[in-house]
Order: structure tokens, then C-alpha cells, then sequence
């Protein structure tokens, strides 16, 4: 399975995330500049965390216009899995391909610490190497990671089964301890925690690997034939 690791100026956590799947996993992972216009070649999407264009305006607002969130698109729209980690998850709001927004932690200071999220839907192609309710330890480090939407996209998000993970002790005031959801396809997924800084016990916590070989999992039960 070959992945792009999407970089904009700012990113942060590009290194991570390729780390997680290339090292790790021992998948393909190429990165990606911000004016690619072509990402055929490519089986699944990551947007890492970081600060992509100073977040100016909004956190993701003006990453949203790169080109090759127009890709991005394509790539959600034809099925690809799609993984957007806390600035890539702020990118993913601001590009319309997750409902709601992010406001500012509640105590309106930037926070990076480990954080212990409980998995509510374990039946994506995100989430299936989990247990529904399993706790896992992943560390957040954001400063606008205040998940917000309004009472009828909340009831859609309860009724289609898209919020994936909460946090046992809400660290930033998000709606409904929300910490991760994914679209009503199931293929794009936005989360504030980071998974790939969670993929090794020398880390502090394995726990976000399990992430990445589910995506990895359903990819070869899609594509990938034996005689």
C-alpha cells in the first residue's frame, strides 16, 4: 500500500507519520508538497499535524485552498482512505470533508500531553484492529482542538455511528468528549490526538498503530487477491 504524507508549509508531524508507515509498518510513503496535482498514484492520504500556513485566519483555512486539496477530494470522493491528524483534521473541517469546526481549548492554552481516548466505533477501516470501548493512550498537542457543531449535525454524527473516538477526560471542552469522527462513507477520518507519535512502547504508547494496520488491513482485503 502506497501512502502520501501531505506537506504544507508549517507541517510539523510529516516525519512522524511517514515514520509510522513506512518504519513501522513497512509500507510505501512518499512525501507530498503542497501544489501536487495529482495523487492517483497513491492508495491512501495522510495530513499531518503542525501549523500549515502560520494558521493564519484559522487553523486549516488557508491550507484548505492548496492545490492539492483538490486531490485530496478526489481521493475522499473515489474511496480512498482518507487520515487528517489534528491540523490535518482542522484542514479536512475547513475543506468540507468532515462536519463541524474547532473553536479554542476551553482554558485557551496550548496542551501536549498524553491522553487516553475510548474507541466508540470499531468497525471502520480505521478502528477495526480495536475492541469498541477499548481505552488507548495517544498525546494531543494542540491549541484549537474545541470540537464544535451544531444540534442536527450532531444528531446525524450520533445516528450514522461517525463519532470513533472521545476522550475519557475531555482536555479542551470538545462537544460530546468528542476526539475523532469520521464522514458518513467511513473513508475519511479527522482526529485531534496523534496516533503516529503513538506507535512504538520507547514512544510512551503502541496504541495508535493499531490505527494504521487496520487502514492497511482493509486495503489488502479490498485489493489484494491470492490464487
Amino acid at each position: 500500500m502506497k501512502f502520501a504524507v501531505i506537506v504544507f508549509p508549517g507541517s510539523n508531524c510529516d516525519i512522524d507519520m511517514f515514520h509510522a508507515v513506512k518504519d513501522e509498518l513497512g509500507e510505501e510513503a512518499e512525501y507530498v508538497w503542497h501544489d501536487e496535482t495529482d495523487l492517483s498514484r497513491f492508495d491512501g492520504i495522510l495530513l499531518p499535524g503542525g501549523f500549515s500556513y502560520g494558521d493564519y485566519l484559522r487553523s486549516g483555512a488557508i491550507a484548505r485552498f492548496a492545490n492539492v486539496m483538490k486531490e485530496v477530494v478526489k481521493a475522499a470522493e473515489a474511496g480512498k482512505p482518507v487520515l487528517g491528524v489534528c491540523n490535518g483534521f482542522q484542514i479536512l473541517l475547513e475543506a468540507g470533508l468532515l462536519p463541524g469546526a474547532m473553536k479554542r481549548n476551553e482554558n485557551l492554552k496550548f496542551m501536549c500531553r498524553p491522553t487516553k481516548l475510548i474507541v466508540q466505533n470499531e468497525k471502520t477501516m480505521f478502528t477495526s484492529a480495536y475492541e469498541k470501548e477499548q481505552a488507548i493512550s495517544v498525546p494531543i498537542a494542540h491549541g484549537e482542538g474545541n470540537y464544535y457543531c451544531d444540534e442536527l449535525t450532531l444528531e446525524r454524527l450520533r445516528e450514522n455511528n461517525q463519532i470513533v473516538f472521545t476522550y475519557e477526560n475531555n482536555p479542551n471542552g470538545s462537544l460530546e468528549d468528542i476526539a475523532g469522527i469520521v464522514n458518513e462513507r467511513g473513508n475519511v477520518l479527522g482526529m485531534m490526538p496523534h496516533p503516529e507519535r503513538a506507535v512504538d512502547a520507547l514512544l510512551g504508547s503502541a496504541d495508535g498503530l493499531n490505527l494504521f494496520k487496520s487502514i492497511v488491513k482493509n486495503w489488502r482485503e479490498s485489493h489484494v487477491t491470492t490464487a
